[in-house]
């Protein structure tokens, strides 16, 4: 069994994008059918999707959990 990764509003993650690492955070959760950066995300409660913002680009995209990194530690900036 995959071990489901618990990610929250505010978490610094980070994913890949183009080949690089994109740094930035968890927006919000979904958990269902929304609009979200421009195209429909499907996601369920079974099926999370999280909306994150870059923090190089201050864009949005929407990430599986599994392409999401979530950053350990950090002492904040």
């Amino acid at each position: 069994m995959a071990k489901e990764k618990k990610l929250k509003k505010g978490d610094q993650v980070s994913w890949s994008s183009h080949g690089q690492t994109v740094p930035g955070k968890v927006k919000k959760k979904i958990t269902g059918t929304a609009e979200v950066a421009g195209r429909t995300v499907k996601a369920s409660k079974d099926e999370p999707q999280y909306e994150v913002e870059s923090d190089k680009s201050g864009g949005n995209a929407v990430h599986k959990p599994g392409a999401l990194r979530k950053k350990s530690g950090g002492s904040g900036s």
